[in-house]
C-alpha cells in the first residue's frame, strides 16, 4: 500500500474542524486589505523568484488562492501565501484570490508549516524553526509535530539539530549555498572556528555531502593528534602561559609569547600612540633601573675590594713592626 505524503491536504491532516472556511471556497479581497503575520515560517524571499512568479501572474494570474484570516485590526493576516502576495504586488494587481478561515495562532502556525511544506517553499532552517516554533509556543512534543506535518520523529529532530549551528553556517543554509546534510554532518566538529572555516572550504569548492563528511573525519583526526602533542609538550605550554600572565600582570596589558625553535618573540600590545608612549617610557625606565642595580653592586664591589687590600697592607705592616722589635731584642741580647 502506498503511503500518503502531504498532498493528502490540510482537512486530511487536521480534519475538518481545524478549518473554517466562509460559506463562498473563495473571494478576491483588496491586496492593500491584506498583510503578512509575523510567526510566520517562511522568511527568506529570494527576489529573482519573485519577479518570475509576478511574470506568470501577468500572464495567468493567481491560480491559487491565498489562505487568510481575519485580524484584530480588521486587516487580512496571511497564513499561507506571502510570496504569491508578494509577488502580485510587483505584478501591479489590486485584488488576489483569498480563502478566508477562522484559526487561532496555534492553528495559523500548523497551516502555515504544513502548506509551506506541501509546496516544498521552505529552507531546512526555516523548517526546523517553525517545528521549534510549534514546540515552544504551543507545549508539542516531536512526535506530536511529527504527525501534524506527516513526517517520521527522527526526521523532524535531524531538522531541529540545525538550529544548533553557528550564525554564519546558517546564513549559508538559508541561503541555499550549504545543504542540510553538509551542515548536519559539520556539527560533528567540536571548536565552532573549526566548523566555520570547514564549511566556507565546502561552499567554496562545491563539496558534496560524502565529501564533506570525509573532511570532518580529517579535521577530526588532526584534532586528536594535536592534541596528543599538547600533552606531550604541557610542561613548556604552562611555563609560557605563566610567563605571559605574569607580563600582563605586570604591564597591566596583553601579551603574547611565541616560541620558535629555539628563539622566540614576546609582542606587547599597546592602543594608541599615547599609550605607546606610556608603555615605551615605563619599559625604559625599568632597563634603566635595572642598569643602575648593577652599578650599584659593581661599587660595592669595588668598596669590599678596597677594604680588604687595606687590611691586608695593616697586617703585614703589623707584622713586619714585630720582626724589628724581635731582632733588636736579639742584639741587645
Amino acid at each position: 500500500m502506498k503511503k500518503k505524503g502531504l498532498g493528502t491536504g490540510l482537512g486530511a491532516l487536521f480534519g475538518d474542524a481545524a478549518i473554517e472556511p466562509t460559506p463562498s471556497d473563495f473571494e478576491y479581497l483588496p491586496l492593500h486589505r491584506i498583510e503578512p503575520r509575523q510567526e510566520q515560517p517562511r522568511t527568506v524571499f529570494e527576489q529573482d523568484r519573485i519577479d518570475e512568479l509576478a511574470d506568470s501572474i501577468r500572464e495567468h494570474g493567481v491560480l491559487s488562492p491565498l489562505m487568510v484570516r481575519l485580524g484584530e485590526n480588521g486587516y487580512y493576516q496571511i497564513i499561507a501565501g506571502e510570496r504569491r502576495w508578494r509577488a502580485s504586488r510587483v505584478a501591479g494587481l489590486k485584488e488576489v484570490p483569498a480563502r478566508i478561515v477562522v484559526a487561532d495562532d496555534k492553528r495559523a502556525l500548523e497551516l502555515a508549516m504544513v502548506e509551506n511544506l506541501q509546496r516544498e517553499d521552505l529552507s531546512p532552517i526555516e523548517e526546523a524553526r517553525g517545528y521549534r516554533a510549534l514546540m515552544e509556543e504551543f507545549g508539542m512534543t516531536q512526535d506530536e509535530v511529527a504527525q501534524r506535518v506527516s513526517k517520521s520523529r527522527p526526521a523532524v529532530a535531524n531538522t531541529l539539530r540545525l538550529l544548533s549551528l553557528p550564525a554564519e553556517l546558517t546564513e549559508l543554509v538559508l541561503r541555499g549555498e550549504l545543504t542540510a546534510g553538509s551542515a548536519r554532518a559539520l556539527l560533528g566538529l567540536k571548536s565552532e572556528d573549526t566548523m566555520r572555516a570547514a564549511a566556507r572550504m565546502a561552499v567554496h569548492e562545491g563539496m558534496s555531502v560524502r565529501e564533506v563528511e570525509s573532511l570532518v573525519r580529517k579535521l577530526d583526526r588532526e584534532k586528536i593528534k594535536e592534541s596528543k602533542q599538547s600533552k606531550q609538550r604541557g610542561m613548556k605550554i604552562d611555563y609560557l602561559l605563566d610567563a605571559k600572565n605574569r607580563l600582563t600582570e605586570a604591564l597591566g596589558r596583553r601579551v603574547l609569547i611565541k616560541q620558535g625553535r629555539g628563539r622566540g618573540k614576546i609582542e606587547i600590545e599597546y592602543y594608541d600612540l599615547e599609550d605607546f608612549n606610556v608603555l615605551f617610557e615605563e619599559l625604559i625606565s625599568k632597563a634603566q633601573s635595572g642598569s643602575g642595580d648593577n652599578n650599584d653592586n659593581d661599587s660595592n664591589n669595588d668598596s669590599d675590594d678596597d677594604s680588604n687590600s687595606d687590611n691586608d697592607s695593616n697586617s703585614d705592616n703589623g707584622s713586619n713592626s714585630d720582626n724589628d722589635d724581635d731582632d733588636g731584642a736579639k742584639d741587645n741580647g
